[in-house]
């Protein structure tokens, strides 16, 4: 692949992984996301990049939520379903247990860290879609940090699948 003229610095980088889920229109969807981050505190705001080429991408833009679930390194083979498969040919959500959230957004049962937000606006960034979502659901306390006082206590910090755990997916469809 060429040089991007960010890979020295992206190249440093070892982000977390996420499986982002959404339903609309009839439709259900889901995908591996490793660009996402927090984007504002007050208000409270997250903001994930959907690829243009993804299938979820396209649900989405008729959505009004979506799910973003955070990926233990333990949960290597839910990032190959997301990310190795292609919504085109497979029915992921059909391959997991789930729930819907308040707004029927799927919630994946194995995750245990996840937010569902509202869609407040849409980035264009190239081949990514940047949706800021404001948080409206999220995971009972305690079941990310483990002692349920935020600092990861429990390892989940340091065990969560980053983006050099995931390097060895093939994705479901080209960037």
């Amino acid at each position: 692949m060429p040089e991007t003229g960010l890979d020295a610095f992206t190249g440093v980088l070892d982000g977390p992984m996420y499986v982002v889920t959404v339903a609309a229109g009839g439709e259900r969807a889901g995908c591996l996301v490793g660009f996402a981050s927090q984007c504002s505190i007050r208000p409270p705001r997250f903001v994930v990049w959907l690829s243009t080429a993804n299938r979820t991408y396209r649900v989405a833009r008729g959505a009004a939520h979506l799910t973003v679930h955070v990926l233990r390194r333990d949960q290597h083979a839910l990032a190959e379903l997301f990310g190795g498969e292609s919504g085109d040919r497979v029915d992921k959500l059909a391959q997991v247990a789930w729930w819907p959230s308040g707004d029927g957004s799927p919630v994946l049962a194995e995750v245990r860290t996840w937010f569902v937000g509202r869609i407040e606006g849409q980035i264009e960034g190239g081949d990514h879609v940047g949706f800021l979502l404001a948080p409206v659901e999220e995971s009972p306390p305690g079941d990310g940090s483990g002692d349920g006082d935020g600092d990861g206590g429990d390892g989940f910090a340091a065990g969560l699948l980053r983006y050099s755990d995931a390097d060895d997916i093939p994705p479901g469809h080209p960037a």
